[in-house]
């Protein structure tokens, strides 16, 4: 088993289940902008920064039989909701994983919705960029969602919480 599999396992058994596969992709890159060493690559794509890697690994880590992925039908759409099996966790007990402790912060992002989770991970996209330019980019990269004053400043606030 390759390292990163395994610390996405450890993702899984420190939030248990992530409903949204958007919300999986957020919050990984969220933990790795703030220091948790996750290694996927990202690149910034329509739902702000998406990893291929991530999606890839989650697939194997289901064929596996090492996390499900539970499909639900909603009204027009699918949602995904994401565990370890009972088999992931057995695998996982047996392997020391070099993760520094990061529920706290995991925990955080999981009681956030997706689209604010979007937010703070296109922020953090353009963590380079003084803060007005990081909001006007935004703003740019995002009209539809029309991300408010009030938004912005709980997304800030999140991401000097998630560093400290």
């Amino acid at each position: 088993m390759l390292t990163n599999h395994t610390k996405i396992m450890h993702f899984f058994s420190v939030v248990g289940k992530v409903t949204g596969r958007k919300k999986l992709q957020k919050m990984i890159y969220i933990l790795q902008a703030c220091g948790i060493p996750f290694e996927e690559k990202y690149h910034f794509h329509f739902y702000g920064p998406y990893s291929e890697e991530l999606s890839l690994r989650i697939e194997e880590l289901c064929n596996l039989g090492f996390i499900e992925e539970e499909k639900e039908e909603k009204s027009n759409y699918f949602q995904y909701h994401y565990q370890v099996t009972e088999q992931g966790a057995q695998f996982l007990q047996q392997f020391q994983t070099d993760m520094p402790d990061f529920s706290t912060q995991a925990h955080l992002l999981l009681n956030k919705s997706s689209r604010f989770l979007e937010l703070v991970a296109t922020m953090l996209f353009f963590k380079d960029l003084p803060k007005e330019e990081v909001e006007h980019k935004v703003h740019h990269v995002k009209p539809k969602q029309n991300y408010s004053p009030d938004e912005f400043k709980e997304a800030w606030e999140l991401i000097h919480t998630l560093k400290q």
